[in-house]
């Protein structure tokens, strides 16, 4: 599997060159209405995420408890404790938007469709993949908001945890069971249909990427902020990127898992999703100005992990003997 600067990677980076030449329409008050705007996208996308969860692919993988620990702990527990001591370093020069960025990128779950994919490339196990990339998603949505509240109650930042989480449950977790509910209905319309639903999830998604940064444009954060920016945030992906690569591929020798099921916990532990990162960081942050500088730790991460575990597949696919 190799890496494609594909159209979505594309209208990322357009959606962020749009925000800062016109950013009115998809600040607040605009025209677009990014308040409701906003929250319908994320209804549609947890609709569609829910339509397209085979809860039933879950069994086949369900049993192999060791591997399933180390990616859930990798996910939620030793990603945040590297965000955690990676802002202790750098708060004497990141920002503290930056800071807050880093960590709710690391309190993200895993990703569902890249890190099966990349697992399939690799000629690993696939069903704990399935797995663990569908429990994660739905572990996540109460351990980001969770970690988040932990994190921003410790540097002084209030944090309405109650709020959120009735969000969360409104926009979120709701579309997600009613898709969910429409299977048997719509289950063969979307197997037909699958290559136009993925269209309107990255659209609406890059819709959020742009009121997301039209806001912070708007109201001026990103003139408190040089090129500067744009670098500490690559280096820092990169740091994290190459460190959880390292702790799961150590992890994964000492609790003796199979050349199989390491692939999986690779992939699965080290990627971080973009498709829901960007709806939920709309929900827990609200109408923070300074949403489009939070998410750029993501909007990094995504391709790099994308690059770089296509590398990774690549190699583990040319295998010819196990490497046990």
């Amino acid at each position: 599997m190799k890496f494609k600067f594909d159209w979505f990677l594309k209208g990322m980076l357009g959606a962020v060159a749009l925000a800062f030449l016109w950013p009115a329409p998809g600040a607040h008050g605009g025209f677009l209405h990014p308040e409701l705007l906003n929250k319908t996208g994320i209804a549609l996308i947890f609709f569609l995420n829910g339509l397209g969860l085979s809860l039933m692919a879950l069994r086949d993988g369900a049993l192999r408890w060791k591997v399933h620990l180390l990616i859930q702990s990798s996910t939620f527990l030793i990603f945040p404790l590297l965000g955690w001591g990676l802002i202790k370093l750098a708060s004497g020069w990141m920002s503290a938007d930056l800071q807050t960025g880093f960590f709710y990128l690391c309190a993200l779950p895993s990703t569902v469709s890249s890190s099966v994919a990349l697992t399939v490339a690799a000629r690993g196990n696939v069903p704990v993949a399935v797995f663990n990339a569908t429990l994660s998603s739905l572990i996540g949505v109460l351990l980001t908001p969770l970690w988040m509240a932990w994190i921003l109650g410790h540097s002084g930042t209030g944090f309405a945890v109650g709020p959120v989480i009735t969000d969360l449950l409104l926009w979120l977790v709701l579309p997600l069971v009613l898709g969910q509910l429409a299977r048997p209905l719509l289950n063969v319309w979307a197997i037909r249909n699958r290559s136009w639903i993925q269209v309107v999830d990255r659209l609406t998604i890059l819709t959020l990427v742009y009121t997301s940064f039209s806001d912070s444009v708007q109201q001026g954060i990103w003139s408190h902020h040089s090129s500067m920016v744009l670098v500490e945030t690559i280096v820092g992906a990169v740091v994290l990127f190459f460190m959880v690569l390292l702790l799961t591929r150590v992890l994964s020798n000492l609790l003796g898992l199979s050349t199989e099921d390491r692939i999986a916990a690779m992939f699965c532990g080290s990627k971080k999703t973009l498709a829901s990162g960007i709806p939920m960081a709309h929900l827990i942050f609200g109408v923070n100005p300074a949403l489009g500088l939070i998410l750029m730790p993501i909007m990094i991460y995504h391709p790099l992990q994308l690059a770089v575990g296509g590398v990774i597949a690549q190699h583990w696919a040319n295998r010819k003997v196990d490497l046990k």
